[in-house]
């Protein structure tokens, strides 16, 4: 593997499965993005972890867990899960996490919960010493489709925090806004850096028409990052 980005993400997303997922749990989460490839990848390398039950938080980590012959379950047959394992968009030091630019942070939120150990995997680029500084599309905000309006209107008019940027995402190779797997739309609001993303997120969880929020704050337990020369690094809550 030639890139060295990818060849991070590799090493991170090992380091992960390795220290994290033991044989001895039941239930572990896959989150989803690229760096998640990976850790599927490293758990189908290891036969005594190819008798747990796997959650996936998206269409794209469900065909992860059936093409590689692993167990599929959900979150209504295991609503307690071991260690749940996900990419991000953005992390800061003290483990705030932007993701959802894969649209898919309802799901993504719902395992990570349901996780005694959340744990982010991602390459070097993520890291940011704010939020909203590295990753500048914007806090993904899914909503619900006949209240998107409301909702863009609602960020501009009543947070604490005015946002440079709302914009509805909209679809590539589709006509219209992405649509996610709930059937939702997705807003992306951008707020510059985040000076108190667990605040901005209370506030913008309470907008009439928002389903969630891809701020996820005082939820990981530790974050590997794989960098641009081949190791990887650690930052710890």
């Amino acid at each position: 593997m030639s890139d060295p980005i990818e060849q991070g993400k590799k090493l991170a997303a090992y380091a992960a499965v390795d220290e994290y997922i033991r044989a001895d749990h039941k239930v572990i989460g896959i989150g989803s993005g690229s760096t998640v490839v990976y850790v599927v990848e490293r758990i189908l390398q290891k036969p005594e972890l190819r008798n747990l039950v796997y959650i996936p938080t998206s269409f794209q980590s469900k065909l992860l867990i059936i093409e590689g012959g692993l167990t599929l379950g959900s979150i209504e047959q295991y609503p307690e899960i071991d260690v749940t394992i996900d990419g991000a968009d953005e992390v800061d030091p003290q483990l705030n996490v932007i993701k959802g630019g894969g649209a898919c942070q309802f799901q993504e939120k719902v395992v990570a919960e349901a996780a005694k150990k959340f744990v982010i995997v991602a390459d070097y680029r993520k890291k940011s010493d704010k939020l909203g500084v590295q990753w500048t599309k914007g806090v993904p905000i899914e909503v619900v489709p006949m209240a998107y309006k409301l909702v863009m209107r609602s960020l501009d008019t009543k947070l604490s925090v005015k946002p440079q940027s709302v914009d509805l995402r909209m679809a590539v190779k589709k006509a219209g806004p992405v649509v996610t797997d709930n059937g939702n739309f997705v807003i992306d609001a951008h707020f510059g850096a985040i000076e108190h993303p667990e605040q901005l997120l209370k506030e913008i969880k309470s907008l009439t028409g928002v389903y969630e929020v891809g701020l996820f704050c005082g939820m990981a337990e530790i974050a590997y990052f794989g960098e641009n020369d081949g190791s990887v690094s650690l930052w710890r809550h």
